[in-house]
């Protein structure tokens, strides 16, 4: 598989009404995703609505990503769960159903100190023959991947690659600073430039979904060294990026930022509708406007 890197959106799972795969806006998704020339996809992660979805449909999306994919982009998948074991289920369903890398959280939920990272991430690496990538994402796994950790496990070959959502810049630069065995995704859709300025190999924004073009002509930007450029695309990114609070007050900030992703999808004619999962509550009409207000904004629409 060619080296991660670039501009590797985290697709959304599009839903029916009655909140089943909605398989032809998946497909759909996935080829504007490729179309834009996105260097990589990555399936069931957290703007996916992992943790919400049932084994079968988490497999299912991956197989229809892979299919659009059809190695034309790495697809990475996500292995998210509470277990090792289970994360190791995972890992074995996601090579069979067209896999080409495996994205994995730190344990959560069961009490798991980081001093037991190490043995959870090496025994899903021995387990199953792909790339692993490193999900460092505190705010919903309840611990920060140490940069210690992160090292030896680069080191010895357990990891690939990095996610970094833990929006600590820091601690970023101090896994670049010391590893040249390590690609370094961004996870920050409001500080991708900053990541790619200190050596980020890439980025994965959730809003990349709704604008890939945005994000691609950020990191090109980046790449020739066009940092002015580059700045001037991350404020309007930025200011896109308002869509999540479109539901402030009224809803959770997930539920919010999942909400105006599908409906920024729906609006510019991906996908068919913006059903997210339960107990999520959904964006009503006046927030469903907001969010097009937003695009048009940005010149989406």
């Amino acid at each position: 598989m060619t080296q991660l890197h670039g501009v590797v959106p985290p697709v959304c799972t599009p839903l029916t009404p009655e909140r089943e795969l909605d398989v032809p806006s998946l497909e759909r998704l996935a080829a504007f995703l490729v179309d834009a020339g996105v260097h990589g996809l990555f399936v069931t992660g957290s703007t996916g609505e992992v943790a919400y979805l049932t084994d079968e449909t988490r497999y299912r999306a991956l197989d229809v990503v892979a299919g659009v994919a059809a190695g034309q982009v790495p697809v990475l998948a996500g292995i998210i769960d509470t277990t090792t074991t289970r994360v190791v289920e995972h890992a074995k369903a996601a090579k069979a159903a067209g896999a080409d890398a495996l994205v994995a959280t730190a344990p959560f939920y069961a009490p798991t100190d980081p001093v037991e990272f190490p043995g959870h991430f090496r025994a899903i690496r021995a387990a199953v023959d792909l790339p692993l990538v490193a999900y460092d994402i505190p705010v919903s796994v309840g611990h920060k991947l140490p940069a210690d950790v992160v090292l030896e496990l680069a080191g010895d070959g357990t990891f690939a690659a990095l996610k970094d959502s833990s929006g600590d810049l820091d601690g970023l630069r101090a896994v670049l600073d010391s590893t040249d065995d390590l690609v370094c995704f961004s996870g920050s859709e409001t500080l991708a430039d900053l990541g790619l300025f200190i050596g980020a190999h890439g980025l994965v924004p959730g809003i990349g979904n709704v604008d890939p073009h945005g994000y691609l002509r950020l990191y090109d930007a980046a790449r020739r060294g066009d940092w002015a450029e580059a700045k001037t695309e991350q404020a309007r990114l930025r200011r896109l990026f308002e869509i999540i609070h479109v539901g402030d007050g009224r809803m959770g900030r997930y539920s919010s930022a999942m909400g105006a992703f599908k409906e920024g999808l729906v609006a510019r004619g991906v996908i068919t509708g913006g059903t997210t999962s339960a107990p999520m509550i959904p964006l009503n009409d006046t927030e469903r406007a907001a969010v097009r207000r937003h695009l048009a904004e940005a010149g989406l629409l």
